[in-house]
């Protein structure tokens, strides 16, 4: 299995970089999903497809990372249905990532994406670098975090400006979730039993996901096992 590298909190400090380790906590961990904001299209079970990246080269590397803080599910995805992941860097716990070596111009490509904003704008990295966190609008993803340094280059990544209790948790939805596990254990740090029940027990999922239905998303036999 691949080694987890543990990313301690803090900004990235210095200039600029060329490149970013994007760092997914949600759908964008499975590689084949990645894609389509990278080279475009539409995924399996979403509502929409994406238009890609000005550079649509895939990662140069993918590691499985841990970083503080907690994911939860809160609002209505459009394109899946059910509750979104978000990050809150600022709450207790651990959180089961996979981070990207990207461009920093394929970062702003992705970004401008998950703000349904239309790509091909470098973003200014300045204040996420200096401070650890930027907010560029009042939208679910529009507010950039970067969760420390892993070899010298920044751990970036986006969510909601609000806090964990700050928000209606909302389960997500089966497509949405069994995403979630397929790049949890694609990075291949993490067994299916693991991974099932991280995503069983984030807020929103629990107490409505079991961690065996979401094994069974993970075997292709769910979504069954709800608890309702």
């Amino acid at each position: 299995m691949n080694s987890v590298r543990s990313i301690e909190p803090g900004a990235g400090g210095g200039p600029s970089p060329g490149r970013v380790w994007y760092t997914s906590y949600g759908s964008n961990m499975y590689l084949e999903r990645l894609a389509c904001y990278l080279v475009g299209g539409r995924p399996p079970g979403a509502a929409r497809g994406y238009p890609g990246c000005r550079d649509r080269g895939m990662p140069a590397a993918s590691v499985p990372v841990e970083v503080s803080g907690a994911v939860y599910f809160a609002t209505e995805s459009p394109v899946w249905g059910g509750g979104r992941a978000f990050y809150d860097p600022g709450a207790a716990g651990r959180v089961l990532a996979r981070a990207h070596l990207v461009s920093a111009g394929q970062f702003a490509d992705i970004a401008a994406q998950e703000m349904y904003r239309e790509p091909g704008a470098d973003l200014d990295l300045s204040e996420v670098l200096a401070r650890g966190r930027a907010v560029l609008g009042e939208g679910r993803y529009e507010t950039l975090v970067c969760a420390g340094q892993l070899d010298g280059l920044p751990v970036l990544t986006f969510t909601a400006p609000w806090g964990i209790d700050e928000v209606a948790w909302v389960p997500p939805s089966a497509a949405y979730a069994r995403f979630l596990c397929l790049g949890l254990l694609e990075a291949g740090a993490w067994d299916a039993e693991t991974v099932a029940a991280y995503v069983a027990s984030r807020p929103g999922a629990a107490g409505y996901w079991t961690a065996r239905a979401v094994g069974e998303l993970i075997h292709g036999s769910g979504p069954g096992g709800l608890v309702v």
